[in-house]
């Protein structure tokens, strides 16, 4: 099973209904600007580490700048065994302000 794609509005009846994991691939810098609350911020330095101590059984909701991104990391994750991986449409630039 291939990653689907995820709107703004399906993440936010997700986070409300159930465990997943929701990580943010943007650069560090634009991380600590502003982020999802429940996000964790995945990259190059601790993708490993973040692989090896995920629950691949958990839904994984893949959020970067605009939804372009996203498509791939999830495409990966899914292939590296992650039963549900999804992309989030439109990215962090979609989900409403705080």
């Amino acid at each position: 099973m291939a990653f689907e794609h995820l709107s703004i509005a399906a993440l936010q009846s997700l986070l409300n209904e159930k465990p997943i994991t929701l990580i943010d691939i943007r650069d560090h810098a634009s991380f600590l600007a502003g982020h999802i609350t429940s996000a964790l911020h995945v990259g190059n330095h601790n993708v490993e580490s973040f692989m090896a101590n995920a629950d691949r059984h958990l839904p994984l909701v893949v959020c970067c700048y605009h939804g372009n991104s996203s498509q791939g990391a999830a495409d990966y994750f899914n292939q590296q065994g992650f039963e549900e991986a999804y992309s989030l449409d439109g990215g962090y630039t979609a989900w409403p302000a705080d």
